[in-house]
């Protein structure tokens, strides 16, 4: 079984990020998108300016994954203001869960996702949540089977077109949770 290891993303590692985060988004969306939208949005959303600042951010946590040894994807989870929705002050948000196309597959999304329970119970908080494409079927069923239920939906522009994200929460279980 391959060695899975994660570490905290900083400043230092800004190009890494910028390129990671473009050449995932690009795997996982490409077909479905215009050439002309999907590089608004990769200019928009990845230019380094704007990921210096996310870096920069304490209610936000960046971590690389490493398959033996080799960079297989980023987990970026926001709390507090950070977060692209206000889901209140007991909320964590999974923002982003990007594998290359080599390691998906590899048990990667269930690793990050284990890695955000623990961050929000570090928190103290009691649910995690993230937003899905509408047309992501295999996410949402992943999702799903981690616990994750289809609560509520927004508006995520990518480019000039507007798509709609489901937005799925899951309870953590807390000893205040399990009290009661």
């Amino acid at each position: 079984m391959a060695e899975v290891k994660l570490r905290k993303i900083n400043l230092t590692d800004i190009e890494t990020l910028q390129q990671l985060s473009q050449e995932t988004f690009t795997d996982t969306y490409k077909a479905q998108n215009t050439p002309e939208n999907l590089a608004t949005y990769l200019a928009s959303a990845y230019n380094l300016p704007k990921l210096k600042r996310e870096l920069a951010t304490p209610l936000a946590q960046f971590y690389f994954a490493y398959v033996d040894h080799q960079l297989a994807g980023y987990l970026k989870v926001n709390q507090g203001g950070a977060q692209t929705e206000n889901m209140g002050a007991t909320t964590l948000e999974v923002e982003r869960i990007y594998v290359r196309p080599a390691f998906k597959r590899h048990g990667l999304g269930s690793r990050f996702i284990q890695q955000a329970c623990e961050v929000a119970e570090q928190l103290g908080k009691s649910k995690i949540w993230l937003g899905v494409w509408e047309h992501n079927l295999i996410a949402q069923q992943f999702y799903t089977k981690l616990g994750f239920v289809h609560t509520s939906r927004h508006t995520f522009w990518l480019g000039t077109d507007q798509q709609t994200d489901f937005i799925m929460e899951k309870t953590l279980k807390t000893a205040e949770n399990d009290q009661k």
